[in-house]
């Protein structure tokens, strides 16, 4: 039995394994395993379902993360000080796992997730502006989740998503969160994307979103975090506000990234607006492309449904 299972645990126990499990000298994916396995209290095989690999994979990660864990004197028990310095690994662990599970509708481990962001600001340490923006994202993301499969279990766009089904507690946490994050202003890229997701949360329909906001909005977050991913998320704003014509002109100029050549959703942006732009053909080969390296079957069939609608247009 892992420890977030056993009987009688105290929060502060699982605090610091959640600390411990985002140990600095373990990579992305270990502290993400570890944090299922050890502090959610999944097993190999509901962890490697989670992270869409194999349990022999998630065995591996395990070992060397307990190993890694064994070897560290005093891993459970640090002053202070070291909490402040490790605070923005365990940010980034519970960012990545939030995402892993949002991308795969799985709205228990985002719940999961969730819990543990609340744990986190139960420590002094952790209340900051970033960790209470991190909070309010994750909310305002996790309403979404009732609208975001539709009734045959298909990926429903933001776009197309019917709003009354989002979840009025969740949006309000998060609303509540973001409060608490403006009050605390660093700025910070979670309190960012928070503020970004707000302005969704906020509008009645997706005709009716603040766009120009939202495009203000990327652009300080590029100042904070330049990258091809943001670029392409601005580029989905102005292709939202201006017209997919333009949008599509926006995405293809972002400088050459390896990232985005292996990036689903850049792939299924150039097809969408190709699409909206009467460009059949190139929007069919734009969602192939993103069905081969589509992450999860949700999505494959997501994109398999757009390549069919570019012949149907």
């Amino acid at each position: 039995m892992s420890r977030s299972a056993a009987a009688g645990e105290e929060p502060g126990d699982r605090l610091r394994l959640l600390f411990a499990c985002c140990h600095p000298r373990l990579k992305d994916d270990e502290q993400i395993a570890l944090v299922l396995h050890a502090v959610c209290g999944l097993g190999a095989r509901e962890t490697a379902y989670c992270l869409l690999t194999s349990v022999a994979a998630v065995e591996k990660r395990l070992v060397r993360g307990k190993s890694l864990l064994a070897s560290s004197n005093g891993v459970f028990y640090f002053e202070s000080g070291e909490a402040v310095t490790r605070l923005a690994v365990v940010q980034r662990a519970l960012h990545l796992l939030f995402n892993e599970a949002y991308h795969n509708a799985r709205t228990d481990i985002c719940s999961k997730t969730i819990a543990l962001v609340q744990l986190l600001l139960g420590h002094r340490d952790a209340q900051i502006g970033s960790t209470y923006g991190l909070a309010a994202l994750m909310c305002l993301h996790a309403a979404r989740l009732p609208a975001r499969t539709g009734a045959s279990g298909q990926h429903v766009p933001l776009e197309m998503q019917d709003r009354s089904k989002w979840d009025p507690m969740l949006v309000a946490e998060g609303f509540a969160y973001l409060e608490q994050s403006a009050r605390r202003w660093e700025p910070a890229e979670y309190q960012i994307e928070a503020a970004i997701a707000a302005v969704h949360a906020s509008a009645p329909s997706a005709e009716e979103t603040d766009w120009n906001a939202i495009i203000d909005l990327y652009d300080s977050l590029f100042v904070l975090r330049p990258s091809a991913i943001v670029a392409l998320n601005r580029a989905i704003a102005v292709g939202r506000r201006t017209g997919p014509e333009r949008g599509l002109e926006e995405v293809l100029s972002i400088s050459g990234d390896e990232v985005l050549e292996t990036y689903p959703f850049y792939w299924a942006t150039l097809g969408e607006f190709a699409l909206g732009s009467g460009k059949r053909n190139e929007a069919k080969r734009a969602f192939r492309k993103a069905r081969e390296i589509a992450r999860n079957p949700f999505e494959r069939d997501h994109y398999a449904a757009r390549i069919a609608a570019c012949s149907a247009a």
